[in-house]
């Protein structure tokens, strides 16, 4: 895709139901909360500039404020809000009111959608020869003096979201991250998981693939836990409120769906009136964990681990310096688990606020209200905060769904904030260099990384906190921690951070970069993506594909044919584009001249042409044939998805048809880029 920005030209994209006067065709749309607040605001003060044509960039720059952050994260902070409850729903209407006070025009659009929440959930440890049964409290423990303490109460008790309700009695497995590789090790020494408790821990897959995983392995129940290896800081040092890290009772919970949205609308959006699946057929599919399981915090896993016997696990399967020695099992310590969970259809509200613009620039100052008055956008700027986004990005993806047609002829770009660097904007750590010095020297490519990488979301200021975030979803993932550890002063807030709380999707932001490349986006009159990298990435992806199936029959020169045509198309356009630039600078070439449009088309339409409607194999949902999530950790991405996934398939198959399908899979791709090539040179 283009390298302005971390995004995909089809990611979801927020508008309002209601079709305010926007250009016909043009959308750039930015993504957030607190960052969309504070962005908003230094946005709304260009709009009523009405000082001659400043640099707006500039301006926009001095306008960012760390208290703006601040504020906002404290108000939003101070009560627990899961999806679909009313605590959320008036976090909702905080965004809209806050929005609206900026006279910025915000709504909230509702989905009815299926949820879960927890009823009833135990976990005991029994070992034969034991005359006590160890019962765990499974809850977090506040700390003296914490400000939120009374709000604790409120907190939603410790769960996996849509874990099958039941009750298992059985051996506990060690299984370290749960990934098919451990799995596979375990079968590999004969220890045999079916009908087993799976105990396995945080650190490199997210739970629902562990869970899944489990699952597959015959695992009756799965317990997952945040081992102090990756979440508890060095032997000795303190935790959480005295350091950053997880207290021993901390613990992570999160949605087992590895789906995305709504279960009962599978591909379609849950609109008011429309067809659904039941709920009980929504809970049957594959993409649900089918297994009763718990997460638990490191003082509970350090109990089981010490009752497991059997063989001592290998050294990468062991704790952090000091820990007792991790043992196999099975047994002789049994879990007696219980789980019994409410999955019920609940109401979640999207926020969405716009500042419409105008496709040619000479009518954008014939608005009424402060509009008229001074900046406007060429395109309209959305901005949105998307509801339930850990039960399965379930907001934005209704959305998307409902709006997928207007999506795919309108929208320029989807701006996820958090890594995005554009600008000399001062780096908070180092007030001798921007962060774009930052950046680079941190061996970061300075090109800005595309939506979908492994780790992209929050690869480059992460480095900045540390690494890691080790009170990720629990307890402890509060206002305090980041006022104490994660940015203290609000510094980065006005470069750029992310960060995710409770059940809303919270992705901050500071105006200044994240702004900026929506100043970029909707302002410039020539979009300013660039393609040129791409046949250099796709051919790096296609070397990845050649040693993966070498001494195989399959062939990989329908790839290389392809990136060739691309890299001759992206080489004319690209000249092509500097010509119109050259053209606007010498004020040869009108603004509004069609042949601006045209090429715009022509960069916005490109990245669509890397799409399938039939989607990815064992993926349908997700359409790009370049970038996805991988079918074996959907919060890590891959390359050419559908030839990776066929690969995995025909290496466990090695069948001929197996293996001639990996060969489909890579035409498929190839047809795709030749598309890319064609669109991005017509005229």
């Amino acid at each position: 895709m283009s390298r302005l920005d971390a995004t995909s030209l089809l990611s979801p994209s927020p508008t309002p139901p209601h079709k305010p006067t926007t250009p016909r065709r043009l959308i750039c749309v930015v993504s957030s909360t607190l960052a969309a607040l504070g962005a908003a605001l230094s946005l709304l003060l260009l709009v009523v500039h009405s000082a001659p044509a400043p640099n707006y960039g500039s301006l926009f720059l001095s306008l960012a404020s760390n208290d703006t952050a601040a504020l906002h994260l404290r108000a939003l902070t101070l009560h627990p809000h899961v999806a679909g409850t009313r605590a959320n729903s008036l976090t909702a209407a905080y965004v809209r009111d806050a929005f609206s006070s900026l006279s910025i025009p915000a709504h909230i659009t509702p989905y009815s959608v299926l949820l879960s929440y927890p009823i009833e959930r135990s976990l005991s440890l029994t070992v034969p020869g034991r005359a006590t049964t160890t019962s765990f409290a499974l809850s977090q423990e506040t700390y003296p003096n914490d400000p939120y303490a009374s709000a604790t109460a409120e907190v939603m008790r410790t769960f996996y979201a849509y874990a099958a309700s039941g009750s298992v009695s059985a051996e506990a497995v060690y299984a370290n991250y749960g990934r098919e590789e451990d799995f596979a090790y375990l079968a590999s020494r004969g220890i045999d998981v079916a009908g087993k408790v799976a105990v396995a821990r945080y650190g490199r897959i997210h739970c629902e693939d562990i869970v899944h995983n489990a699952r597959v392995a015959g695992a009756a129940a799965a317990v997952v836990y945040t081992d102090p290896l990756q979440y508890g800081g060095a032997p000795g040092e303190a935790w959480f409120p005295d350091s950053r890290w997880l207290p021993p009772t901390g613990v992570q919970v999160g949605s087992l769906f590895r789906g995305v949205g709504d279960p009962t609308t599978p591909l379609w959006a849950s609109s008011e009136g429309c067809e659904r699946v039941s709920v009980e057929e929504a809970m049957a599919t594959d993409d649900m964990p089918g297994i009763p399981a718990l997460p638990v915090s490191a003082r509970d896993a350090a109990e089981i681990h010490a009752a497991l016997g059997g063989d001592a696990a290998p050294v990468d399967w062991q704790g952090r310096e000091g820990s007792p020695v991790y043992r196999l099992g099975p047994g002789p310590a049994i879990l007696n688990l219980t789980y019994t969970g409410n999955d019920t259809m609940a109401t979640i509200e999207n926020v969405f606020a716009v500042i419409e613009g105008a496709e040619e620039p000479d009518r954008s100052q014939q608005r009424n209200g402060s509009y008229d008055r001074g900046w406007r956008p060429r395109r309209t700027i959305i901005f949105c905060s998307w509801d339930a986004e850990e039960y399965g990005l379930t907001g934005s993806t209704e959305w998307v769904e409902e709006n997928r047609e207007m999506l795919s002829s309108r929208a320029v770009a989807y701006l996820n904030v958090d890594v995005s660097v554009v600008g000399p904007v001062q780096d908070p750590d180092n007030s001798s260099q921007t962060v774009y010095d930052s950046w680079v020297k941190s061996n970061i490519s300075p090109l800005i990384g595309r939506l979908g990488d492994g780790g992209s979301d929050f690869s480059a200021f992460v480095q900045h906190v540390g690494p890691g975030y080790p009170v990720y979803h629990s307890l402890y993932d509060d206002f305090v921690w980041m006022e104490k550890f994660g940015d203290p002063g609000f510094r980065r807030h006005a470069a750029v951070l992310s960060l995710q709380h409770d059940e809303r999707h919270f992705l901050f932001a500071a105006a200044s970069i994240w702004g900026m490349m929506a100043l970029k986006l909707a302002d410039e009159e020539i979009l300013p993506f660039n393609y040129m990298s791409y046949p250099v990435e796709l051919e790096a992806y296609t070397k990845v594909v050649e040693n993966e199936v070498r001494g195989t029959v399959i062939s990989c020169s329908p790839l290389h044919n392809a990136i060739r045509a691309l890299k001759k198309a992206t080489t004319k356009v690209n000249g092509e584009r500097k010509e119109l630039l050259r053209q606007l600078s010498s004020n040869q070439l009108r603004k509004d001249s069609m042949k601006i449009r045209t090429l715009n088309d022509r960069l916005m339409q490109a990245e669509r042409a890397f799409t399938n409607r039939e989607g990815l194999f064992k993926q349908e949902w997700f359409k790009h044939l370049v970038y996805g999530p991988s079918e074996q950790n959907d919060w890590e991405s891959a390359s050419y998805p559908g030839v990776d996934n066929a690969i995995v398939s025909a290496r466990k198959d090695n069948t001929t048809e197996s293996w001639k399908f990996v060969q489909h899979e890579i035409h498929r791709v190839a047809r795709a880029i030749t598309q890319a090539s064609v669109v991005v040179v017509q005229h």
